[in-house]
């Protein structure tokens, strides 16, 4: 897997990853543990209620996308991720769905306070199979990504 030193980021580069199957399981068992809503763990009581069926919770959908973040090809080398602006949701996932990462650079700087280090602004869509955003957000403040002369001990952050 190729990953990329700040140097080699070019503002307007895209990158994918997916897809991610959600499974019925996964979100109720997700959704037991951290947001027990009866629109995410009880089939009848997600028919009835404003979504029409079992939906994956948003906390559920983020950190799916945490995931594919992580897959994405190339990769950044990232030290850390700094802040979500404009996060929203606007499509529910659901069982069954496929769902597909697309990052775009938006913007890139040096950093003020660490010379020896970037920052990345990102434009981000989770989207389902009928690439319709399920998450479309702005990453804020976004991940430093280490110039190709730094070693990185991850230790020391």
């Amino acid at each position: 897997m190729t990953s990329l030193f700040f140097e080699e980021i070019e503002v307007g580069n895209r990158r994918t990853a997916g897809p991610y199957f959600v499974s019925k399981d996964e979100i109720v068992e997700f959704a037991t543990k951290y947001n027990p809503q009866p629109f995410h763990i009880d089939e009848q009581a997600a028919a009835r209620s404003v979504f029409g069926g079992l939906t994956a919770s948003s906390a559920h959908t983020f950190s799916i996308l945490i995931l594919l973040l992580t897959k994405t090809e190339p990769s950044l080398r990232i030290l850390a991720a700094l802040g979500w602006d404009e996060l929203r949701l606007p499509t529910a996932v659901r069982p069954g769905d496929g769902l597909y990462l697309e990052v775009t650079v938006l913007e890139k700087r040096e950093s003020k306070s660490n010379s020896d280090r970037g920052i990345v602004g990102n434009q981000i869509y989770l989207r389902n199979q009928k690439t319709r955003n399920s998450i479309a957000m702005h990453q804020h403040g976004p991940p430093c990504a280490p110039t190709r002369c730094e070693i990185v001990d991850l230790r020391r952050l």
